[in-house]
């Protein structure tokens, strides 16, 4: 199986991102909550850890592959779990996962169909049979915050960028975002050397 690959961020559409890896450019199918993060990583080295799937194609006279990419090992295991559920395959799930699979895991776990009926394709009868289904084996979701596209390693302890994504995360932002905020803005101003001057750049590039 292809579990996973490496490789640069060439372009991000609806549901999918490019990924280049020598010569080869491969399409891979992501879930949505992975696409605006996915937006800021392009040209740069992403990781999608995969699962190749057979997908029917004209009325099912012929198997097409798909790559389906996800940012950690336990999102994939979500996704795979995810459409153990009857009547949820790859793209309905693919489009189904708007949210993080942590925040949709404490949903089913609170038996809260409301939730779930707000993400794409997912009915109250859908909703229902998911929470009948999948309660009692989310654990390993539930017990920390969800995954996102791994980024290599980050910044040197220590350094400017460090200390700006120390400060960001005490300030609120999710520890993936801070450093996203902080990467977007080295990129644009790489003569930056101090945490407080990064820090009012990444303010300055959210906006009002």
């Amino acid at each position: 199986m292809l579990a996973r690959i490496t490789g640069k961020l060439e372009a991000v559409g609806t549901d999918h991102a490019q990924v280049a890896i020598g010569p080869l450019l491969l399409d891979v199918r992501v879930p949505g909550s992975d696409i605006d993060s996915l937006h800021q990583r392009i040209g740069r080295e992403v990781v999608f850890h995969t699962l190749l799937v057979l997908e029917g194609s004209g009325q099912g006279a012929s198997l097409v592959p798909r790559l389906l990419g996800f940012g950690s090992t336990q999102d994939r295991a979500f996704f795979e779990l995810f459409t153990t559920v009857k009547n949820i395959g790859h793209r309905k799930a693919l489009r189904a996962l708007q949210s993080p699979a942590a925040d949709i895991a404490a949903a089913i776990a609170r038996r809260d169909a409301t939730y779930l009926v707000a993400l794409p394709e997912i009915g109250k009868r859908t909703a229902e049979t998911i929470i009948a289904e999948l309660s009692g084996k989310l654990d390993a979701w539930l017990a920390g915050p969800g995954s996102t596209i791994e980024m290599g390693p980050g910044p040197v302890a220590g350094s400017p960028a460090a200390d700006a994504v120390t400060m960001l995360i005490a300030l609120g932002e999710r520890p993936e975002t801070a450093r996203q905020l902080v990467d977007r803005a080295l990129s644009q101003h790489p003569d930056i050397d101090s945490p407080e001057a990064l820090l009012a750049q990444v303010m300055a590039g959210k906006g009002p």
